[in-house]
C-alpha cells in the first residue's frame, strides 16, 4: 500500500500557553503513543499536514519523521476548532511490523446503479469497515462497483472482497449500499382500484 510522509519536530512544552503560541504560528500540537503506552509530544507545520495527509483515511499508514527517528503510524484522531476552521491537536498511533492492527477503513462507491437508472434511490447507510490485518496488509479503502444493482437489491459486507489476510470485524449481514424503488407509491397508485362514481342526484318532482 502507498504511504505518506509526513515531517515532525518534538515539542518541549506542552502547557496552554505553550500550545496556543504554536497555533498561533500556523503549527498544530501533536502527539504519538504506542501499544505500550509510550507518548511523544510533537508538532507539525500545519500546512505541510493538511497537503501529506489529503485523502488519508484512519486506516492509512502514514511515515512520521521526526529527525533521525521515523515511526509508521496511523492518524487516530484530529480535532478541529470548528470555528476557525483548523485543526487544533492531532493524535498518531504507531504501528509495529508483524503486529496485527484493527482500522476502520473507508467505503467508496463506484458507478451508477441500474435501480437508480430506472428510477430508484441509492442509499449507502455504512461508510466505513472495520477490519483487522497486518500493517502491510491494511487496505485504505474499498471500492464497489454499483453499475449492475438494481431496485430492491443490496449489496453486503459480506459480498465485499478483501485481500489476503485481512478479516473482516463489521458483521457480515449488514447492508452497505441498496436501492431503494422510488416509484413504490407511484405503483401502488396505479394498482388501487378506483372510486366508484357517484350516484346521480335524484330528480325533483
Amino acid at each position: 500500500m502507498s504511504q505518506h510522509v509526513l515531517n515532525a519536530g518534538v515539542r518541549e512544552l506542552s502547557n496552554k500557553g505553550a500550545v496556543n503560541a504554536l497555533r498561533r504560528e500556523g503549527k498544530i500540537p501533536a502527539v504519538i503513543y504506542n501499544r505500550q503506552g509510550k507518548t511523544v509530544s510533537l508538532v507539525l507545520d500545519a500546512t505541510e499536514f493538511g497537503k501529506a495527509t489529503k485523502g488519508v483515511s484512519e486506516s492509512t499508514i502514514v511515515k512520521l519523521v521526526v529527525g533521525k527517528d521515523s515511526y509508521s503510524c496511523l492518524i487516530k484522531d484530529r480535532q478541529l476548532d470548528w470555528l476557525k476552521g483548523t485543526i487544533k491537536h492531532v493524535d498518531f498511533f504507531e504501528v509495529e511490523s508483524g503486529v496485527a492492527m484493527r482500522a476502520k477503513v473507508p467505503v467508496h462507491v463506484l458507478g451508477t446503479a441500474v435501480g437508480v437508472r430506472e428510477g430508484g434511490i441509492l442509499e449507502h447507510p455504512v461508510h466505513e469497515i472495520e477490519v483487522e490485518s497486518l500493517p502491510k496488509d491494511m487496505p485504505e479503502k474499498f471500492d464497489i462497483d454499483v453499475s449492475d444493482l438494481k431496485a430492491n437489491h443490496s449489496i453486503h459486507v459480506r459480498d465485499i472482497k478483501v485481500g489476503k489476510g485481512v478479516k473482516v470485524l463489521t458483521p457480515e449481514d449488514q447492508v452497505v449500499v441498496l436501492v431503494k424503488y422510488a416509484k413504490g407509491e407511484a405503483v401502488a397508485a396505479e394498482a388501487a382500484p378506483a372510486a366508484a362514481p357517484e350516484a346521480p342526484a335524484a330528480e325533483a318532482k
